[in-house]
């Protein structure tokens, strides 16, 4: 596919337009960050709103009904309205974190994660029926009832650290801390189902205490993991909490349990009373430090606001003047390239072009009044340049067309006055073979002075071709019409092998006697050519008949012929003559039956000849043509 040429305006503005979309893009890849990092923010937001507390909840009342349905299968007295009201809280519970996760289908905030994980949580809280019956029933041991419960509560924490959303890293380290505190509190209580449970027996089955060798361990991970990343300010109320009195005596129970594999002293220490209390503050100060830590979150939220205010305004600033500064320059140097556009097509189409036709029609032309400098009006030094370049271009190419055309004028004068003195003297030549002729009357010697008359004739023609290469006329002139067989005969005679050639009979009518000399000599020109190019033995038949437009003269040999690009070649040559060119020195005659042929509007044309020559047709316009009249004669007046 071929390159498609662009406008300079375009390829300004592509230029221009490269690091404008390159500021646009960074731009773009700035804001949408920053933008992204706020949407982070405000959907964490609304997933603590809409999730995260209803599942807090959810998860606070599992615990509750696990321990007391740990207590329940290790009781011989079991309390069945206090679990049975527990139950009702925990589908109470239920039912609220079902209708605000449905409530999400369709916002923004809700993510394939986040329906994955609440969907869990559904599903395993479908199972507590058939954990409630067995717990009913007693058909499960106390370890078994736990983690059942278990299994919904882990859930619950999987939804968790999905809802962790913060973009912000030291937010979201933060809020993970706390997750894994809140992690370790559900330890706690599981810890509390099972010891509770196993203090209605008074005992510690293995199968409890290898459960609480691995509980014990993972709370201290826990909420070692936690406190690690929390800040000063977030952890100094655990840091409170693990040094008081409560969690040392917790600590004591927790190692006694492991190392004995025995409950605690009931005397000395009060279990169930111990691990309500640290529970519940664990659970008011996780509470609290998520406030404080959603607090931050919106802080940050409104300060990534503000900073899309201020660093998009002043970004989407810095774009509008780019464009608009890129555009002024843009416009002004492709406008002053525009006006040198102009002005260069102006000199190339429209000036040089006017100047080259008053020289080739003789005018004598003013180079300074030619050739004015081109204005160019701008700032931009380096077109100012190339318009003053212009100018020298512009000045020279008139200068050298002008010398050229004054050579061509020095030419064609000499030229002109060399082939008036030959055919000054080769009409006197003729006048006196004619006299010689009339009054000789050896046969031999009237043939060699008739063969001197034609070899006479003949270098008139090429005298006549000098003068009408320099753009005279002839000189020869008839004042009354010529029968078109006369003028075809005398164009014959001025050819070499003139006995090759066969005049066919033609048509009542005549030439003009203005024209005749021109058309004599075109005719001689293309008899000549045709003789010339067909072997000695053939013959050149010329005939001729009145058409439509005028009177038509074909001229047919029987030579090789020519090609269908050099015919090509010819005929356009022929039909549009160019400027006289002194290296074309091959083609003379046809630059004369071309320059004859414009002159007159004569339509010259050749032809593949069935023969395999070649047939030239001319077609003289009706316009020079008249009546014959008998008493034509084919009487030349020359002028010198």
């Amino acid at each position: 596919m071929a390159h498609q040429n662009r406008s300079i305006r375009f390829k300004l503005y592509s230029l221009l337009s490269l690091p404008i979309v390159t500021l646009i893009a960074l731009w773009t890849l700035a804001t949408g960050h920053t933008v992204g990092d706020a949407f982070e923010l405000m959907r964490s937001h609304t997933l603590i709103e809409q999730v995260s507390t209803p599942a807090t909840n959810l998860a606070t009342q599992i615990q509750i009904e696990r321990q007391l349905s740990a207590v329940f299968v290790s009781s011989d007295a079991p309390d069945a309205g206090k679990l049975a009201d527990a139950r009702v809280r925990t589908d109470d519970a239920i039912k609220l974190f079902r209708q605000r996760t449905g409530s999400m289908e369709g916002q923004s905030a809700e993510t394939p994660e986040v329906s994955a994980a609440a969907a869990v949580v559904l599903t395993q809280t479908s199972k507590l029926g058939e954990v409630r019956r067995a717990v009913t029933a007693r058909a499960v041991s106390r370890v078994e009832a736990v983690a059942a419960y278990n299994t919904v509560v882990d859930s619950l924490f999987r939804l968790s650290d999905v809802l962790v959303t913060v973009p912000e890293i030291r937010l979201y380290q933060q809020a993970g801390g706390l997750q894994r505190i809140a992690q370790a509190r559900d330890v706690l209580s599981r810890e509390d189902a099972l010891i509770s449970g196993a203090a209605l027996k008074e005992t510690l089955p293995a199968e409890d205490h290898e459960a609480l060798e691995d509980l014990i361990p993972n709370r201290r991970l826990l909420l070692d993991q936690g406190l690690s990343v929390l800040d000063r300010e977030l952890r100094a109320p655990f840091d409170t909490l693990l040094s008081s009195d409560d969690y040392r005596r917790l600590t004591d129970a927790e190692a006694y349990v492991t190392d004995k594999a025995a409950l605690p002293d009931n005397d000395t220490f009060a279990w169930r009373a111990l691990a309500d209390s640290l529970g519940a503050t664990f659970d008011r100060l996780v509470a609290d430090r998520t406030r404080l830590l959603n607090t931050r979150t919106d802080s940050a939220g409104t300060s990534v606001v503000t900073q899309i205010v201020v660093t998009g305004g002043v970004g989407l600033l810095a774009i509008l003047l780019a464009v608009a500064l890129s555009a002024r320059l843009g416009r002004g140097l492709a406008t002053e390239l525009a006006l040198l556009r102009s002005a260069a097509l102006e000199l190339a189409n429209g000036r040089l072009p006017r100047l080259v036709g008053k020289l080739k029609e003789g005018d004598m032309v003013d180079v300074d009044t030619e050739a004015p400098p081109l204005t160019v009006s701008g700032n931009t030094q380096e077109i100012q340049d190339v318009g003053d370049a212009f100018s020298t271009v512009q000045r020279t190419a008139v200068e050298a067309a002008v010398g050229q055309a004054e050579l061509r004028r020095g030419i064609s004068h000499v030229f002109r006055n060399l082939a008036r003195r030959n055919q000054s003297l080769l009409h006197r030549q003729l006048t006196q073979l004619d006299q010689m002729q009339r009054k000789t009357t050896v046969p031999d010697a009237l043939e060699d002075l008739f063969r001197l008359d034609h070899l006479t004739t003949r270098m008139r023609r090429q005298a006549e071709g000098l003068i009408i290469l320099s753009g005279a006329n002839a000189g020869r002139s008839w004042r009354r019409p010529v029968p078109f067989m006369d003028v075809i005969r005398g164009a014959v005679a001025e050819v070499e092998d003139y006995t090759r050639v066969t005049v066919l009979p033609m048509p009542d009518a005549a030439l003009l006697g203005a024209t005749v000399a021109d058309v004599i000599h075109l005719l001689a020109e293309l008899v000549e050519n045709a003789t010339i190019f067909s072997p000695p033995n053939t013959k050149v038949t010329i005939r001729g008949e009145l058409v439509g437009r005028g009177f038509a003269i074909e001229i047919e040999d029987r030579g090789l012929g020519l090609t269908t690009e050099e015919r090509d070649d010819v005929n356009r040559r022929l039909s549009l003559p160019p400027e006289f060119d002194l290296a074309v020195s091959d083609r003379l005659g046809l630059f004369v039956v071309g320059q004859l042929a414009a002159r007159h509007d004569v339509k010259v044309s050749l032809q593949r000849s069935p023969y395999g020559g070649t047939t030239a047709v001319v077609l003289i316009p009706d316009t020079v043509i008249s009546a014959w009249e008998p008493l034509a004669e084919l009487t030349a007046e020359v002028t010198e």
